[in-house]
């Protein structure tokens, strides 16, 4: 039995307790089940990128409203396409400027503060010292958070070549990882299946065998270390060429900021150079975790074989953050306060979103469609109260009888 337009589903993802309710109740359907169980065996690559759900595409900046003319008629994949509608006109009212120009404004800015921030280092006083650090660690999240998640949904520029050229410095240069393992893993499995238990489920943001406090407050601090390594295992599933050309990156990048350390703000040692760069790289390392982890684990989960369509997939198992000066800049606001609006249609930039932001909330209000927004302290707060149930256990899979 489909959703028709105008069945209510609620709670519409409102709070209760600091937890997000999300899970949708069909008229006459009585209360979703739950189950617990493991995920599946198979690789993430047993569903392939090209089984996932079709959405709204962006083209030369447009949202392509339409897919197949037979499948028009399908009501959930009317309530994306009437939606795709609205934002297409806004994005066509746009200009340049608030479709590319602003982001790439914000990063242009942060290349800008590199000379300042490594001459800040050569001051013997604490002030002028930490605010280099400060300057260098929210620069490097910038450029490696923001810009590499620009980049990877070619977010930053209209041209396929150029996003090409921007994905490679952004994510191999300045994130010392592989643009073909981070685009695959993030725009073709975490967008293509969010909340899909097995393949989109975040599920690589887990480490079980540390505790709640461990995990949420000193592991992050590796991050900068983890990356690299991690970056390195992945280079067996590319091609020789491809792992040649992120080791040159991933081996400049790193190289540029250890002798910028030593001859710019002055270091006498290589050990304190590499501990400055540990401090700076690893100085927004909590909030990256702890985003990547508020905005979709513990809501609804589901299976690759009964999951919901896309808008109803997206509405449930997508969480904005509210905003927030500081992690606006650095990580942008499709990872902060807009990252349904993302995930609805990820090929639009930072300030797209933002300006979409209250056409998509008012559109999925109105169809009774969950919209799951919550606080920062609030979900630090769930996660400390419940990381064995959300962090170690395997999630409860959502039964949406109804929705298909």
């Amino acid at each position: 039995m489909p959703l028709e337009d105008g069945d209510p589903v609620g709670p519409r993802g409102r709070q209760v307790n600091g937890e997000v309710s999300g899970i949708p109740r069909l008229r006459g359907m009585g209360e979703p089940s739950l189950r617990s169980t493991a995920a599946p065996g198979g690789s993430r690559t047993d569903v392939t990128a090209e089984d996932r759900e079709p959405g709204p595409a962006l083209d030369d900046g447009n949202v392509i409203p339409r897919g197949a003319p037979q499948r028009a008629w399908d009501p959930e994949e009317a309530l994306m396409t009437e939606l795709s509608e609205l934002v297409q006109k806004v994005v066509k009212s746009s200009s340049w400027w608030e479709r590319h120009g602003v982001d790439i404004s914000i990063l242009a800015c942060s290349f800008l503060l590199l000379p300042a921030g490594f001459l800040c280092l050569r001051s013997a006083q604490a002030i002028p010292f930490l605010a280099g650090v400060l300057t260098l660690g929210v620069v490097h999240h910038t450029l490696t958070v923001k810009g590499s998640h620009l980049a990877s949904h070619n977010a930053l520029t209209e041209s396929k070549s150029w996003g090409k050229v921007w994905a490679i410095f952004f994510i191999e240069l300045c994130s010392a990882f592989t643009v073909e393992q981070a685009t695959y893993n993030h725009v073709k499995i975490h967008h293509g299946y969010t909340n899909i238990i097995g393949l989109g489920d975040s599920s690589t943001w887990k480490l079980p065998f540390l505790n709640r406090y461990v995990y949420m407050f000193i592991a992050p601090l590796a991050v900068p270390i983890l990356t690299p390594l991690v970056a390195l295992d992945l280079l067996r599933n590319v091609e020789w060429k491809a792992a040649l050309r992120t080791l040159c990156c991933m081996f400049l990048g790193f190289y540029c900021h250890y002798w910028l350390l030593l001859h710019v703000s002055g270091f006498q040692s290589p050990w304190s150079a590499l501990l400055c760069m540990l401090l700076t790289r690893s100085l927004l390392a909590h909030p990256y975790i702890h985003v990547n982890i508020f905005q979709h684990i513990g809501l609804p989960m589901f299976t690759a074989d009964r999951k919901p369509k896309r808008i109803h997939l997206m509405s449930l198992g997508v969480l904005n953050l509210p905003r927030n000066a500081l992690l606006d800049w650095s990580f942008g606001h499709s990872l902060i306060s807009c990252h349904v609006e993302h995930h609805l249609f990820p090929s639009l930039s930072d300030n797209m979103c933002l300006k979409i932001k209250p056409i998509v909330s008012q559109y999925l209000k109105q169809k009774k469609l969950p919209y799951n927004e919550d606080t920062y302290s609030s979900r630090l707060w769930l996660f400390l109260q419940r990381y064995e149930e959300l962090m170690v256990h395997a999630p409860p899979i959502t039964e949406l009888v109804g929705i298909q």
